[in-house]
This record gives C-alpha cells, sequence and structure tokens, in this order.
C-alpha cells in the first residue's frame, strides 16, 4: 500500500513538474538563464586566472574584479529596477543580453591589443546591465506564472544557481587552461547573445500603463521607497536580510581560515567544501521544487534562518573534516528554502507595478550589510577568536529568524481564519 501511495505521489509531482515546464515563460527564461550563467562563470573565471596571471597575483588588482562585479549592485540596483517597471519587461531582457555580449566582443578587441583594464570595464557593464534584466524577470514570472507554481519557479531558480555554483568553477577554468583568454570571451558572447535570442522568441510585451515625463523618475524611485516602509511585509524581508547579509559577510571572508586553522589542510582544500556545499543546495533545490506547494514560503525562510544558524556556529567550532561536511551538507541542503522563500514572499506581496524596484532595492541591502560584516570580520576575528565570530554571525541569523515571526504568525491565523470559515 505505501509503494501506491508513493507510487501515485510521483506521479503527481511529474504530473505537477510538466505542467510548469508548459508555461512557455517559465520555459523560455530558465533555457536563457542557463547560458547566461554559463557565459558569467567562463567569464568570471577567464577574468580572475588571467588577471591573476598577468598581474603576479597582485591583490590589489585581483580585488577590483570583485569591485567591478559587486558595486553595480549598489550603484543601480534600485535604479536599475525602477527603470524595469518603466520599461517591457522582455524587451529589456532581450536588450540587456544582447548589449552585455556586444561588450564582451568589444573587451576581446582590447584585449587582444594588450589592455586587461578592459576586462574590468566590461565586467562592470554586464554587471550592471543584469540590474536591470533581473527585475524584470521577476515581472514576467508575476505576471505569467499561476500563483501556486510561483514558490516552484523561484526554488528552481535557486536551484539553477546552486548548479552552477557546482559546475561553473570547474567549466571556467577548463575553458580558461585549455583554449585561453580569447576563446573563453568568444564563447562568452555567444552566449550571451544566445540567451537574447531566446528571450526575443517571448510574445510581445503588453502595453505599459503611461507613466508621464521622464522627470518622473525620482518620484516613481521614491514611491517604490515608500511602497516597501508601508508594507510590513516587505519591511520585515528587509530587516530579515539586512541580518542575513551581516551574517554572511562575517564567515565568507575567513571560509579560508576554517580550512588552515580548524582543519589542519591547505587553502587548496576550500575549493572541495565548496563544490560539496554547492552539490547540497543543488539537491535542496530539487527537494523545495516539490514541497513548495505544501509548504507556506515564510514557514520554508524560517527554517532555512534557524538551520543555517546552527550550521554556521557548528563550523565554528567543528576541528574534524567529516563533521564540518556534515555541517556544510545540511547547510546547503536548507540553503534554497533561504533564497526561494524570500523571492516568493517579495513577488506575492508586491504589486506588479512596484515589482521591480523593491526586488532592486532588497538585494543592495543584503549586500550592502553583507560589505560591512566582511569590513569588520578581520577585525573581529583578531580580537576574538575564529568560533568567536562564526558564533556571532550565527547569532545574527537567528535574530533575522525572530524578526521574521510577526508574517509567520500573521499569515498561521490567517489560514486557520479561512478554514474556519470554509
Amino acid at each position: 500500500m505505501r509503494s501506491v501511495n508513493g507510487y501515485a505521489h510521483y506521479g503527481k509531482i511529474r504530473i505537477w513538474g510538466i505542467k510548469m515546464f508548459a508555461n512557455r515563460y517559465v520555459r523560455t527564461i530558465i533555457l536563457s538563464r542557463v547560458l547566461l550563467q554559463l557565459g558569467i562563470w567562463i567569464r568570471n573565471y577567464a577574468v580572475l586566472l588571467y588577471v591573476s596571471e598577468l598581474t603576479n597575483n597582485n591583490p590589489v588588482d585581483v580585488s577590483l574584479i570583485s569591485v567591478a562585479e559587486f558595486a553595480p549592485i549598489f550603484l543601480l540596483g534600485l535604479i536599475g529596477g525602477t527603470f524595469a517597471d518603466r520599461w517591457r519587461p522582455k524587451r529589456t531582457m532581450v536588450w540587456s543580453d544582447l548589449l552585455s555580449g556586444l561588450s564582451v566582443g568589444a573587451v576581446l578587441l582590447a584585449v587582444m591589443n594588450g589592455g586587461w583594464i578592459a576586462l574590468l570595464i566590461g565586467s562592470f557593464v554586464s554587471a550592471s546591465l543584469s540590474q536591470f534584466a533581473q527585475p524584470s524577470a521577476m515581472k514576467l514570472y508575476k505576471r505569467h506564472v499561476p500563483a501556486e507554481q510561483l514558490q516552484s519557479v523561484m526554488a528552481m531558480s535557486q536551484t539553477l544557481v546552486a548548479v552552477f555554483m557546482v559546475l561553473g568553477p570547474v567549466i571556467g577554468t577548463f575553458i580558461f587552461i585549455t583554449f585561453g583568454i580569447n576563446v573563453s570571451l568568444i564563447l562568452t558572447a555567444v552566449l550571451f547573445l544566445g540567451s537574447s535570442l531566446i528571450l526575443s522568441s517571448l510574445p510581445r510585451d503588453e502595453e505599459e500603463p503611461k507613466r508621464g515625463k521622464a522627470s518622473g523618475f525620482i518620484k516613481e524611485l521614491t514611491a517604490g521607497l515608500h511602497y516597501m516602509g508601508a508594507s510590513k511585509t516587505l519591511r520585515t524581508l528587509s530587516l530579515t536580510f539586512s541580518a542575513v547579509g551581516l551574517a554572511s559577510g562575517l564567515t565568507q571572508p575567513l571560509q579560508i581560515f576554517l580550512v588552515i586553522e580548524n582543519l589542519g589542510q591547505d587553502k587548496q582544500f576550500l575549493q572541495w567544501l565548496v563544490m560539496t556545499n554547492g552539490a547540497a543546495m543543488l539537491v535542496g533545490g530539487a527537494a523545495i521544487i516539490t514541497l513548495a506547494k505544501k509548504v507556506r514560503p515564510q514557514l520554508l525562510l524560517l527554517i532555512g534562518l534557524l538551520v543555517n544558524a546552527v550550521c554556521t556556529i557548528g563550523m565554528g567550532a567543528s576541528t574534524q573534516i567529516w563533521l564540518t561536511i556534515i555541517f556544510l551538507v545540511i547547510s546547503g541542503l536548507f540553503y534554497p528554502c533561504i533564497q526561494g522563500g524570500i523571492q516568493t514572499l517579495l513577488v506575492r506581496n508586491t504589486e506588479g507595478a512596484f515589482i521591480g524596484r523593491v526586488s532592486g532595492a532588497i538585494m543592495p541591502i543584503f549586500m550592502g550589510m553583507m560589505v560591512v560584516g566582511m569590513f569588520i570580520s578581520g577585525y573581529l576575528k583578531d580580537a576574538f577568536s575564529l568560533l568567536g565570530v562564526f558564533m556571532v554571525s550565527g547569532v545574527f541569523v537567528i535574530i533575522g529568524a525572530f524578526l521574521l515571526l510577526p508574517i509567520v504568525v500573521k499569515k498561521r491565523s490567517k489560514a486557520e481564519a479561512g478554514s474556519a470559515s470554509g
């Protein structure tokens, strides 16, 4: 009887998965993101390895790569989201990927003439264009994905990111070592242009409502901030994201010290831990896709945060490789609960007219707090200890989870009231 029930459950999941991929928008956007992610990872590792090789591992020059990739999130996140609300989403994504591909072609010409600084400029331009494309994808999901499939689609997007966290470094390194910087950049340009071509197959955008003259841009931007401030759910998510961002920043630069000090391994061992965590995220993302219809996103987020807090403290305390790997695997399995929960709550609790501005504002909040954490992590380690910093990080994640409790309780009481009235 149990096997029959299990087969029936598998059949339901399979049919539901087919329905989700039958949605033209889901299928097209996911396929385009596969090409885009592959291009990004090939480019990022080509740039990293080429600049490291050319500058004899100069830490300042290498750090500029991260600045070029992350600075646009601070500078253009909210601005890009505001424009995404004004512009047609399909057209915005098509042009973003097209211009990214063309910019890589221009960078290739500069590199062939010996100018490696152009690589940083190209990374900055491409990352800047992503700040316009990402909110547009959320806008299309909001418009064209049924509410009951939305959480699973978000989980699928996170699974895709996890896949490339595992495969991206391997593919990017292999292509650069085997073929060199020129072929890496050509492949990147082809993949970006391919993503743009795939997106162009989507139906024409609906007409956007008239918003007046361009001078209204500042008003729309501030209206987006006011909209977030007036929504209790969005305010709560912003605070939770701030706490989680700070916690992530505290531990991210210190992972190498877990390997060297706690585990007694050389720094190359870190790549195996990262790949283990990424593989667990892949499995966790696949599981969340099947569970998304049954578990409320705010509960998924709460569970993910609490598990992450315990695993963070455990990794800081562990001196055994096997125990550290167990914590990494558990953390990776539950990490999609955090990202999928947050994205689903954002889309469900934001009106379509504000989705670009809200999604464009949340990520800079996370990244800003993460940079603050990264800045003070070294000082905290010197002042206290490695375990002390990881414990502080875990505490901030727990604080983020507690900040989430009001909307968890509120949503549960609404659901209970609805079932009672029914």
